[in-house]
């Protein structure tokens, strides 16, 4: 929870943390102007009793997010991931070698390996269909991004240059790394 003062009064961001006890004791501490409250996670309807309490005596304005979005950091694996390693990050994973059959990188972010994805690659894991996986070579039975799923095809073509895979009209396709 943050609580700042603007020209209208005071701007309130929940990120779905807070318990009705400290937002009403954080409320208490602040001069009563009226409220702007922006919600960027998921709220009880306890919190949200309390706001609309609080909105009556004030005051209350909702707003969506600002657009402001939590990047974790990024993971780099500076080997070769070997049959039955895995790695999952909240954030974007890169991987300095190959990813071999068997592997797992599962990803909140992108996925990039500087090498041969044999293995798995699930990029957007937490449902970021703007995610996407960079590889030097696509040599991999199935990658994910978000909900989506590929399978590679019977008869693979082997690609002459990095590709990235990313999710366009509802399905992932690859295309040279380098497009946009």
């Amino acid at each position: 929870m943050r609580i700042r003062a603007t020209l209208n009064g005071l701007s309130l961001r929940l990120d779905g943390n807070e318990t009705p006890d400290v937002l009403r004791k954080a409320l208490a501490e602040v001069p009563e102007l009226p409220l702007e409250v922006e919600v960027s996670g998921q709220i009880g309807v306890e919190v949200l009793e309390v706001l609309c309490e609080v909105g009556r005596e004030r005051g209350l304005t909702l707003r969506p997010p600002r657009g402001e979005r939590f990047i974790p950091y990024t993971e780099v694996v500076g080997q070769t991931l070997r049959a039955g390693q895995r790695v999952e990050s909240p954030g974007t994973v890169v991987v300095l070698g190959d990813v071999n059959p068997g592997a797992e990188i599962i990803a909140g972010g992108d996925v990039i390996v500087v090498g041969k994805l044999r293995g798995l690659a699930h990029a957007g894991a937490s449902g970021n269909e703007e995610a996407s996986i960079w590889a030097s070579a696509f040599e991999a039975k199935q990658i994910r991004i978000a909900h989506h799923v590929a399978q590679a095809p019977d008869d693979p073509q082997t690609a002459k240059s990095p590709e990235r895979a990313r999710v366009a009209e509802g399905r992932i396709v690859l295309e040279p790394w380098g497009k946009r």
